[in-house]
């Protein structure tokens, strides 16, 4: 089982690069860095937030595991 702590680190590491890409993808787009970084700190918050709900609501499901 993954603790809280290894959960956000890994969400937080996996969403840096999601940002990273999220904010040459939308200045690519829009030909602005301010409209693009503001994408993309809006879909990070997003992605960050579901994506800590899903891992926590997986970690409580014995599905799949060898216990």
């Amino acid at each position: 089982m993954e603790t809280r702590r290894r959960s956000v680190v890994k969400a937080v590491v996996w969403n840096a690069i999601g940002l990273v890409m999220m904010t040459l993808v939308g200045l690519v787009a829009t030909g602005s860095a301010a409209v693009g970084g503001t994408l993309a700190i809006v879909n990070t918050a997003i992605g960050l937030t579901m994506y800590l709900i899903y891992e926590r609501i997986w970690a409580g499901i014995t599905w799949g595991r060898n216990v």
